[in-house]
C-alpha cells in the first residue's frame, strides 16, 4: 500500500486544517500519527476501513475527526481548534493486520506516507 499525505500548512491558533491521505490499496485500519520536534511519534487517530469505527488520542478527542471515502480510497483528518501543541509532522499509515487491541500501536502500522508539516502559531 502506498500512501500520499497532503494538506498541511501554517495556521493560527484556533484555525482548522484538513489533511488527506490517498491510498493505493485498502487496509483493515488506517491512521494518523504525528511527531513534534525532539519527541517520539505518537498516535492521533485511527479508523477501521470497513465499518468506519474510529478511535482518538485523548489530546485530540473532540477537536479532530478522522474519516474515509471508500470510493476515493482516501482518508481525512479534520483538525479544528488547533493549538501550538498540535505542531508536528503528521503521518498517515496503514495497518492491514491490526486488531482492536493494537490499533493505537505505532509498530502495528506497516505502511507509511511521507508526512505533512502542520505548524500552529500562537
Amino acid at each position: 500500500v502506498q500512501l500520499q499525505a497532503s494538506g498541511g500548512g501554517f495556521v493560527q491558533a484556533g484555525d482548522s486544517l484538513r489533511l488527506s491521505c490517498a491510498a493505493s490499496g485498502r487496509s483493515r485500519y488506517m491512521g494518523w500519527f504525528r511527531q513534534a520536534p525532539e519527541k517520539e511519534r505518537e498516535f492521533v487517530a485511527t479508523i477501521e476501513w470497513s465499518s468506519g469505527y474510529t478511535d482518538y488520542a485523548d489530546s485530540v478527542k473532540g477537536r479532530f475527526t478522522i474519516s474515509r471515502d471508500k470510493a476515493k480510497n482516501t482518508m481525512y483528518l479534520q483538525m479544528n481548534s488547533l493549538t501550538p501543541e498540535d505542531t508536528a509532522v503528521y503521518y498517515c499509515a496503514a495497518a492491514p493486520n491490526a486488531i482492536v487491541s493494537t490499533r493505537r500501536i505505532l509498530g502495528t502500522y506497516r505502511y507509511w506516507g511521507q508526512g505533512t508539516q502542520v505548524t500552529v502559531s500562537s
